[in-house]
């Protein structure tokens, strides 16, 4: 035999097992890229048919523009509490903030009992009424009313969701200042540790609603609300896990509701990711007062005032 047909013999094999290994890589590419796409779909379909709700208080072609030009947003964030057919009240009221040009992020938080005009009622009352009298176009009124200002999105949660998101995206961690033993928010006689806590849905959902042993009773509840809302979006931004995508695409899907459609979102994700760097938190400061045997938050002039000019800033 020649020493030509020897190479020859010698050189297919191994152009078999190059042939292999590519048509290996090529099917492993195929399916990340078919995966990738349903996930993709998943989403634009989740976003676009179950999540995403106009309301008539709110231009959604001016937040468009301000994501195009990376301008800065403001988006309320509404935790209701809806329980069978009950309509519901806002138990969380919050203005987030996105500064994208000076990566910062400002989440300031309202009380629920914060009095002031309801508006489309032309009365007082508290501002978590308004969502439980004209939903959740009337309390962005309210909001926007009360602080002078123009939201650009809203993000609304139903708190019963909330501990499918957290379990669906992991346990979040968070620092606690208080020691105290749940009477039953969670689980009664369960220890919740001053420091850091590790907890998953259920133990979160205690870790919000208890007030009553909190010193600062509502004001401690509110703060506690903002940190594990920081907790889930840094978590949400770090999920490593492919897999995990789908389970909380379904979970928000059927509990969150949004006038962002699915490219607004995905613009925000790859435009104002660089805000979490700098991140401020902020509560309307009062006075508890009570007036007809009711009790009220009670926020000075000056207060909104200086709340306005927060906001403002970041819009600068």
């Amino acid at each position: 035999m020649t020493e030509e047909r020897r190479a020859g013999k010698r050189r297919k094999p191994r152009r078999l097992w190059l042939k292999i290994t590519l048509s290996v890589l090529l099917v492993l590419v195929l399916g990340v890229g078919i995966y990738a796409y349903s996930i993709y779909d998943n989403a634009k379909g989740a976003v676009n048919e179950q999540m995403h709700q106009k309301v008539t208080a709110i231009d959604e072609k001016v937040g468009k523009q301000k994501i195009e030009e990376k301008e800065s947003l403001n988006i309320l964030l509404l935790g209701v509490d809806k329980r069978g057919s009950d309509g519901g009240r806002s138990d969380a009221l919050m203005v987030l903030s996105l500064d994208q040009k000076n990566e910062k992020m400002q989440l300031v938080s309202i009380p629920r009992d914060t009095r002031t005009m309801i508006v489309g009622k032309g009365f007082e009352d508290k501002i978590n009424h308004a969502y439980a009298f004209g939903g959740t176009d009337m309390s962005i009124s309210t909001v926007e009313d009360l602080l002078d200002i123009e939201l650009d999105y809203y993000v609304e949660m139903n708190m019963e969701g909330l501990a499918d998101l957290i379990n669906s995206l992991g346990e979040i961690t968070v620092q606690n200042e208080i020691d105290w033993i749940d009477e039953g928010y969670y689980q009664e006689g369960y220890h919740y540790a001053e420091g850091e806590l590790t907890m998953d849905g259920a133990q979160t959902m205690g870790f919000v609603r208890m007030r009553h042993k909190d010193p600062q009773g509502d004001f401690g509840r509110t703060e506690r609300q903002r940190k594990v809302i920081g907790a889930i979006v840094d978590k949400g931004a770090s999920v490593a896990s492919v897999g995990k995508i789908n389970s909380v695409i379904d979970v928000l899907g059927n509990n969150m509701a949004t006038n962002m459609d699915f490219d607004d979102m995905k613009d925000l994700l790859l435009n104002y990711a660089n805000v979490r760097k700098n991140t401020e938190n902020y509560m309307l400061q009062g006075s508890g007062t009570t007036i007809d045997g009711i009790y009220y938050y009670q926020v000075p002039d000056e207060e909104l005032a200086k709340v306005h000019d927060m906001i403002a800033e970041m819009d600068s």
